[in-house]
């Protein structure tokens, strides 16, 4: 069987072009945003300069960190249905460190230039002068928020990498015998249990309070974080979905069918489901409690400049995907799922843009090209990265215990 990918030029080419098109943009914001200007929120082509790539940062790294968590609860799980494209969620966890590199380049320039119109919480005298940002002072700090990103991203990175290896050596080590595979498998559990308890102290709990609550930094909610999961954990697996149909359609991956597709459409049916459940109670509460520190942050965004995408965001990531994916059919359809896995992408993309924007650039939105040239870099860098790793590796691990498994499935 062909086991060993080869990347296209013509892939070469769009990923090189894309992540030029992302630096010439970023070039250009330089240019003619001034990001050096406006520190403190007086100048807003400035704050929107590194709001831009605030978002696109961590929305990316995100993503590429789900390939992670999903290897993880297969493994937990003992579900050996994904063994068959396993190595195309090796290949984007790959991008873990590369993409945490690039967050923390971000996260750095914001933190070392003081940018208060980022994290208010940044603005010393503010902070002295404002009671609630002085109660939330104990962790919404510079070195409170530098070492729980350096841990975050470094334990991340280590924990994909470990997971990467230990597939590897499946390959290396030949045919396994029960005991062999038994040891092996218990390597991964170990590991996979390390991150499943990381994955629920970060992503599930302190990250997205510091990395984008803290944004609107008086605003609070029990359920951000659990928001945030829900909305990278359907974009990621849409992502996944469509390396898994692109590896496929270059005949690289063999034994993935119709029934391995089937499932990725369902995983992302269920979770747009499981974002819109989340979405509704965080909404709902906040709008029947009626309180004022918490009504604030739906008051900028349901109303006024982020109205219309306020409403795009709700038909994009719930609409959209609840009527097309509820058939069986249109998850099986390799064309349907590739359109819908760009479309949540997308989708969530702009819900992490409602996020961002409105606590940083205000009432002055901007859809244009600073906004969509910088995360067409980061596509095309994690298109390069991906392929790069592919080329190295062993499309299919043929040795791991579970193949078979993943031949014969059937949903």
């Amino acid at each position: 069987m062909n086991n060993q990918y080869v990347t296209p030029a013509v892939y070469k080419k769009w990923s090189w072009g894309l992540m030029i098109a992302g630096l010439l943009t970023l070039v250009l914001g330089v240019v003619f945003l001034h990001p050096t200007a406006g520190a403190h929120g007086d100048n807003v082509n400035s704050t929107r300069f590194w709001a831009v790539l605030l978002q696109n940062g961590l929305f990316w790294l995100f993503l590429v960190n789900t390939a992670t968590f999903f290897l993880v609860i297969c493994i937990l799980a003992m579900a050996g249905w994904q063994t068959a494209f396993r190595r195309v969620a090796e290949a984007v966890s790959s991008m873990v460190p590369l993409m945490g590199i690039l967050a923390l380049v971000i996260i750095a320039s914001i933190i070392l230039g003081h940018r208060s119109d980022i994290y208010p919480w940044l603005d010393q005298n503010r902070v002295n002068h404002d009671a609630i940002l002085k109660g939330k002072s104990g962790f919404l700090n510079p070195t409170f928020y530098t070492i729980a990103t350096l841990l975050c991203i470094g334990l991340w990175s280590l924990v994909s990498k470990k997971l990467r290896d230990l597939s590897r050596q499946a390959d290396e080590g030949g045919h396994m015998d029960y005991d062999t595979a038994k040891g092996w498998m218990k390597k991964n559990i170990w590991w996979a249990s390390f991150f499943i308890l990381l994955f629920g102290l970060t992503v599930g709990s302190i990250i997205p309070w510091l990395w984008i609550m803290s944004i609107d930094s008086h605003w609070y909610s029990t359920m951000f974080s659990w928001y945030v999961f829900g909305s990278t954990f359907v974009s990621g697996m849409a992502l996944l979905t469509l390396f898994v149909i692109y590896f496929k359609n270059q005949g690289v991956l063999e034994f993935v069918t119709t029934e391995h597709i089937h499932d990725l459409g369902k995983f992302m049916f269920a979770f747009s489901v499981f974002w819109t459940y989340l979405w509704f109670d965080q909404f709902m509460l906040i709008w029947y409690g009626n309180i004022p520190d918490e009504t604030v942050y739906f008051q900028s965004r349901f109303h006024g400049a982020y109205e219309g995408i306020f409403y795009l965001n709700l038909v994009l990531n719930f609409i959209c995907p609840f009527l097309i994916f509820m058939k069986r059919a249109a998850k099986r359809n390799y064309t349907i799922v590739t359109f819908m896995a760009l479309l949540i992408v997308f989708g969530h993309w702009i819900d992490f843009y409602l996020m961002v924007m409105p606590g940083t650039v205000g009432n002055h939105p901007h859809l244009s090209w600073y906004e969509f040239g910088i995360p067409l870099g980061f596509v095309g860098f994690i298109m390069w990265g991906v392929s790069r790793f592919a080329e190295r590796v062993p499309m299919v691990s043929v040795n791991d215990p579970f193949l078979k498994e993943s031949i014969v499935h059937h949903t």
